[in-house]
């Protein structure tokens, strides 16, 4: 194993173990989700770059115009958490109730 591929899959580790055994506040969870997505499109770009393939070098733009949207969405499911029930805590959100 090369040290950077190491480097980018301790990095989704590690934004995986963030997510799963950190989930107090809405916001850590999608600082979380975001440091997963930017590590895969490093390792999808460096994968691209060492295939020296045109046809994979559309897949890490792909990605990052995903993470975008996830991103713009999460912070627009931030804005109105924020603005119906005063914080971002996650045990304080019941998603049954209207």
């Amino acid at each position: 194993m090369t040290p950077t591929h190491f480097s980018f899959s301790s990095a989704f580790l590690l934004g995986l173990m963030g997510l799963t055994f950190h989930r107090t506040h809405l916001l850590s969870a999608l600082l979380c989700l975001e440091g997963m997505m930017l590590s895969l499109f490093i390792a999808l770009a460096l994968w691209a770059l060492q295939l020296e393939s045109t046809g994979f070098s559309v897949t890490p733009m792909l990605l990052l115009a995903f993470s975008a949207c996830e991103a713009s969405t999460g912070l627009a499911l931030l804005v109105a958490t924020a603005r119906t029930h005063g914080s971002d805590n996650l045990k304080n959100l019941n998603l049954l109730q209207c």
